[in-house]
């Protein structure tokens, strides 16, 4: 296992904002059927379900770690399943796909919003959020590192790069072919006062690293995070507490 929720909330209100507005483009109705892909800990869920007044909430996640967590969260109407959000079969319809920092992982977003998108009622509302900082030296040191030695090797090629993230006016174009009549996208940079540069690593060891720490042999990964460390912070300049921009992808439409 690989998601460690004790480092993944290191960074907890920071991770939060941009799911607080992803639930503000959302539209309560009554008697609603939701599910949230990529639910993790749980809180964030429960908080959607209390917030929109939602009738059955089911949260999905793949980590058994982070579901341990969301039993403390179950309520009436709000259950959480293991499963993975890349198979999980969609009894649909419902009335709310939700999906807060996970879909990402997941290629081919066309056909992956066009699966979606049939698991939702007529009028039924899909909401997003997508980290897009692939260009931040942050993301791009990780996939140099991984094309070093013995790096390289180990990773039998891999490496961890933009895909399959679209530009926002690629998501509007792609949500009007599927047919939704009304859709809002956004693109929002976030940005977090970090005591030091190292505090990025940390960060990105919640997320993005933790793609290789599952290729990578057990006594590898402590050297690919030092190499990573090493090429990284020269790259943020000489700034302690240190400015981290970090872009994201929000997007609502109705069905």
């Amino acid at each position: 296992m690989t998601w460690n929720p004790d480092q993944y909330e290191r960074f907890r209100e920071e991770r939060s904002q941009p799911f607080f507005d992803l639930l503000d483009l959302c539209e309560p109705r009554p008697h609603m059927r939701a599910i949230d892909l990529g639910c993790g800990t749980g809180e964030l869920t429960a908080q959607l379900h209390t917030r929109l007044s939602v009738g059955e909430t089911v949260g999905i996640d793949s980590s058994p770690a982070m579901l341990e967590k969301s039993r403390a969260h179950e309520a009436p109407g709000l259950r959480f399943e293991l499963g993975d959000i890349a198979t999980y079969a969609l009894s649909g319809p419902y009335d709310l796909v939700f999906s807060n920092a996970a879909l990402h992982w997941l290629p081919d977003h066309p056909g992956l919003f066009e699966r979606l998108t049939r698991a939702l009622a007529p009028g039924g509302q899909l909401a997003v959020q997508v980290p897009a900082n692939h260009e931040h030296p942050s993301h791009t040191v990780a996939s140099e590192v991984a094309a070093e030695a013995p790096f390289l090797e180990a990773l039998g090629g891999y490496v961890r790069d933009r895909k399959p993230i679209l530009e926002p006016e690629e998501y509007a174009t792609l949500l009007h072919a599927l047919g939704y009549r009304r859709q809002k996208v956004r693109l929002y940079v976030y940005g977090h006062p970090l005591v030091a540069r190292s505090d990025v690593v940390e960060w990105v060891k919640g997320t993005l690293l933790t793609a290789y720490q599952r290729r990578l042999p057990e006594e590898l990964y402590p050297l690919f995070i030092e190499r990573y460390r090493e090429r990284l912070l020269p790259r943020l300049g000489d700034h302690d507490p240190y400015f981290f921009p970090f872009k994201r992808v929000l997007f609502w439409a109705e069905r």
